[in-house]
């Protein structure tokens, strides 16, 4: 039991870590920093494979044979904390995904009207100078 619940705490340090990357990341992409971007993904990539090995060793403790002792009370709360945290945890990551998504289709979108703009006005200036063309060659005829 006491390896469960040390995993169980294992894998919150990770989703912690997880947490505190989001929130520096989103103080960036809130100013329009998106230079960290493809190393923030990495991390985030790493802390996952973490805790789903974490996960893999959490669910092998747990097809071993069951004790006929039981559990104490206070392994039961530990449990029941470290659970408890981890939703707690998730929870508040989810909500910081959210946040970067909003924030990265935002700019996205701006990029998109930005290039739309820049090519309504290259085709203004091609009509303008292609236009400016034929109105010389009338003049000239």
């Amino acid at each position: 039991m006491k390896e469960i619940i040390d995993l169980l705490e294992d894998k919150n340090c990770h989703l912690e870590k997880f947490y505190r990357l989001n929130e520096c990341e989103l103080l960036n992409f809130a100013e329009g920093n998106f230079d960290n971007l493809e190393s923030f993904y990495h991390s985030r990539e790493s802390l996952l494979e973490m805790i789903h090995k974490i996960d893999k060793l959490i669910e092998e403790s747990n097809t071993g044979p069951i004790e006929q002792v039981g559990v104490s009370d206070s392994d039961k709360k530990l449990m029941l904390e470290a659970i408890s945290y981890k939703n707690e945890l998730v929870t508040r990551i989810l909500a910081q995904d959210l946040q970067i998504l909003s924030i990265i289709e935002k700019t996205k979108s701006g990029i998109i009207k930005e290039l739309s703009s820049v090519r309504a006005a290259r085709k203004a200036m091609k009509g303008y100078h292609s236009g400016g063309g034929s109105s010389q060659l009338d003049e000239k005829a």
